[in-house]
């Protein structure tokens, strides 16, 4: 089945603002309206971006209850991420992913680990001992990222007005590596969209 990302509504709202910057919000749902979760929205501005990456949220990957925590985590490329195992029992970490191929072995409670990421893509992550355990690494070039809440929701804001590429990520998504873009006019205020994508 073909993947579709459909743009009900272009803009929802816009307002006057006195600094060229751009707010986006966006909201990804399902097929039957459902709110999406842990969609990542990545909008990388036409010029590209050439300054720092700095995000508010720790570049750090828990192993707790046996799950990776966050389960999908935004890194700049180049991080380095550290992953603490908060659990009794000892776990391992790898990935065959073509931004990452890696293994970390065995290691037991408060101990920690810590792997860098050179390479933009997406990094799905198992533990070679509990095969529920998978979590997922999305490596970005832009400031311009984050996930979806309970409710779909993501907000950015900073984003220099004008042509932008947007792109949805998310396990699921019926598109090629899970990944689908499209080209955005964002202007000077809020700019707002809502996204449909079609889940496997």
């Amino acid at each position: 089945m073909v993947a579709f990302l459909s743009l009900f509504l272009g803009v929802w709202t816009t307002v006057a603002h006195a600094a060229p910057d751009a707010r986006l919000r966006v909201q990804v749902v399902d097929q039957k309206g459902a709110p999406v979760r842990d969609a990542v929205i990545e909008v990388m501005p036409a010029g590209g971006w050439s300054g720092p990456i700095r995000f508010p949220w720790s570049m750090a990957m828990a192993q707790r209850n046996q799950q990776f925590v966050p389960h999908t985590l935004i890194v700049a490329k180049g991080s380095t991420v550290a992953f603490p195992n908060l659990d009794q029992v000892r776990h391992s970490i790898y990935s065959f992913s073509k931004a990452a191929r890696f293994t970390i072995d065995l290691y037991g409670r408060e101990q920690n680990r810590t792997q860098k990421f050179p390479i933009a893509g997406t990094v799905a992550l198992g533990c070679n001992i509990h095969d529920q355990m998978r979590g997922y690494i999305r490596v970005v070039e832009t400031p311009f990222a984050d996930k979806s809440d309970g409710n779909g929701m993501v907000r950015l804001s900073g984003i220099p007005a004008g042509t932008a590429t947007m792109t949805v990520w998310h396990p699921r998504l019926r598109a090629p590596d899970n990944v689908l873009t499209q080209k955005v006019a964002l202007s000077s205020g809020e700019n707002a969209q809502k996204l449909v994508i079609s889940l496997r």
